[in-house]
């Protein structure tokens, strides 16, 4: 099948840049030091190419994720690196065929964990993402609770999110400091794992025994501004519907297909003018033209995983071709 065949909206993935991605992570983080976070592209098929890649174990943003992961026959290590108090869902996963460890940041996650089954936990830490995690001070306490709940702690982790696209000249020293914070909550933690860290600081974040990254694999235009050795993968296929003679085009997809919360996507070769909930208006880049009603543009996410968790579908492509499809089988809650 072409590209051009294929009906719009539709989620493109870059074949070779997607296998640039995977291999420069993984001389970069080989092995069990990369736990891939799947929220990124919520793709059990996904998830299969990069445990060829060597990393085994995955983390998750919900239990809707871990749950499908462990049905998929990936269940390995699968670390669900947020708080959950639904009994339902702690059930889902502690009576999952795979290894589940939950993230816990206070008693009462502690109790919720204890209660339903789960067995492994990792104490959650505040390195200043202003997310959950508790206190670097109090994680000896909830490390205790958890144990005379009778729960295993790995270790602990701890995001911090807010250096994601930190200046490089200052993104060594600051996640340096927030992973100060970490290890001394680690020291009175105790446990083998110290997981953190993410896309963005992949190569400063020297500290964890984990590295929490999964936009990599695919990229956004936030990330491509930084100064990351990754390829833009993901884009968005749409047709032009409508042209107008006061110099702007119209393609026929918008809000509900596109992660708008890092800014607004790029269409390329073109201007974008704003989005709505169906199109994307757009005006002429430097060439000065618009192409035509029925002609095909290139859009490129500013958020990767939001855009992703719209679609029930990835289309791999190498140049016009299409070779495949992963299904983005791991949405929901």
């Amino acid at each position: 099948m072409n590209v051009h065949d294929l009906p719009t909206p539709a989620l493109l993935v870059d074949v070779d840049a997607f296998e640039h991605n995977v291999a420069t992570m993984a001389a970069l983080r080989p092995g069990d030091r990369l736990r891939p976070h799947v929220k990124a592209f919520k793709s059990t098929a996904l998830a299969r190419e990069l445990t060829r890649a060597g990393h085994l174990g995955f983390c998750a943003a919900t239990p809707r994720e871990v749950v499908g992961l462990a049905a998929a026959g990936l269940g390995h290590d699968l670390l669900l690196a947020n708080e959950v108090l639904d009994p339902r869902a702690l059930r889902a996963m502690a009576t999952s065929d795979a290894r589940v460890t939950v993230a816990v940041d206070s008693e009462a996650t502690v109790a919720a964990a204890a209660a339903n089954g789960i067995r492994e936990v990792l104490v959650d830490v505040d390195v200043g993402c202003f997310r959950c995690g508790c206190p670097p001070g109090e994680a000896g306490r909830v490390a205790d609770a958890a144990r005379a709940a009778g729960l295993e702690v790995r270790g602990v982790m701890g995001y911090e999110g807010q250096l994601m696209m930190e200046p490089t000249a200052t993104r060594d020293e600051r996640v340096e400091a927030a992973m100060a914070l970490l290890l001394a909550a680690h020291a009175d933690v105790g446990g083998d794992v110290v997981s953190g860290g993410g896309t963005g600081t992949c190569r400063e974040n020297r500290w964890v025994t984990e590295l929490q990254a999964g936009s990599y694999t695919l990229m956004d235009t936030a990330y491509g501004g930084t100064d990351l050795p990754f390829r833009t993968a993901l884009s968005l296929w749409l047709t032009v519907v409508s042209v107008n003679p006061g110099g702007w085009a119209v393609a026929d997809g918008g809000l509900k297909a596109l992660g708008m919360d890092h800014g607004d996507p790029t269409v390329v070769d073109h201007e974008v003018v704003y989005c709505s909930d169906e199109h994307t208006t757009f005006a002429p880049g430097p060439a000065g033209t618009l192409p035509a009603v029925g002609d095909r543009v290139r859009v490129l996410p500013a958020h990767v995983d939001p855009t992703v968790a719209y679609h029930e579908r990835m289309h791999l492509v190498r140049g016009d071709e299409v070779i495949g499809t992963w299904p983005v089988d791991l949405r929901g809650w």
